[in-house]
């Protein structure tokens, strides 16, 4: 396994900074948020689409401290009605034209979620079974728009020399969970496979380390991120969530750096599942939690990373 960071994480450093930053906390590679989701702090997609020059001091830079790029990330909701999909969607093309410059061959991006019909101003998020037009809204979101969309970026990544398109099972996304994502790539083909990040499903209640199984072959990337579950929180209001990220002490859960959620007997257990399940590559540490500076975040989670890998 080599370790990697999505460079979001250190958001607030400058390109040179971010990159002699990495290095001396011995992350190997580096995945660039390109836009839609992401402040795209470290990258300027149009600079770099319009310029070679550009393009070949950028990589140089990151070669020259000893990393490589795992992915570039342009995770957003391009299936959203109106303008906002269409500016998401066009995020997505640009970063693949930017992969297929620089020769990268995955990308980490989510499913999108479009709205409950035809007509709707807003994505609609459906995780119950009723009331009964729930049913002809997912058949909507689903057979009329997801599909047939990613049928067609299927073939625009497959011209853009991309191999695997990386979709993270993320809440308020069409593709949240094992059965979604195994859905939406039966659909359209082995070129979609997963960003396996086990943070979401452990505050939906989940197992990831039984979803590795099922995801055998699919994992195409991971993100290294964890989750604490807080009990009181949780008892009372269950796991749904809508506080604000950043009013941690009244969340049922939080996203935590990684052993503050999980130990690291767990985390060598991850390590282990996908080992034996046909990974060995990427955990790119994201750092989203509101408890801890970034850097020193980031710095403890890669230090769990050693111990276990």
């Amino acid at each position: 396994m080599r370790i990697g960071l999505v460079t979001d994480s250190l958001g607030h450093l400058s390109f040179d900074e971010l990159l002699e930053t990495a290095a001396s906390l011995g992350v190997h590679t580096l995945e660039f948020g390109c836009g839609g989701w992401s402040s795209a702090p470290h990258i300027n997609l149009d600079a770099l689409l319009e310029s070679d020059a550009e393009r070949q001091n950028f990589t140089a830079k990151i070669r020259d401290h000893g990393l490589e790029i795992s992915a570039l990330n342009c995770s957003g909701n391009q299936l959203a009605p109106g303008e906002r999909g269409r500016d998401n969607d066009q995020v997505v093309r640009k970063t693949f034209k930017l992969a297929n410059l620089m020769g990268i061959r995955r990308i980490v991006m989510m499913s999108g979620l479009p709205g409950a019909g035809p007509d709707a101003k807003h994505a609609n998020w459906f995780i119950t079974a009723w009331p009964p037009e729930v049913h002809e809204s997912l058949r909507y979101q689903w057979e009329d728009v997801a599909i047939p969309y990613w049928r067609e970026l299927v073939k625009e990544a497959q011209a853009n020399g991309i191999e695997k398109l990386c979709i993270e099972q993320h809440a308020s996304q069409l593709v949240y969970n094992t059965a979604t994502l195994l859905k939406l790539r039966d659909a359209v083909g082995e070129t979609v496979g997963v960003n396996f990040d086990p943070s979401h499903a452990l505050w939906m209640g989940g197992d990831p380390l039984r979803a590795i199984r099922q995801l055998r072959g699919a994992i195409y990337h991971v993100h290294a991120k964890d989750t604490r579950v807080d009990p009181h929180n949780r008892e009372i209001n269950t796991r749904l969530e809508t506080q604000p990220n950043d009013q941690v002490a009244d969340r049922s859960w939080n996203y935590v750096t990684l052993g503050y959620g999980h130990s690291e007997i767990w985390w060598r257990d991850f390590v282990i599942q996908l080992n034996q399940n046909g990974y060995d590559d990427v955990l790119s540490i994201e750092h989203e939690d509101y408890s801890l500076p970034p850097l020193v975040g980031v710095q403890k989670a890669v230090e769990l990373l050693r111990t276990v890998t």
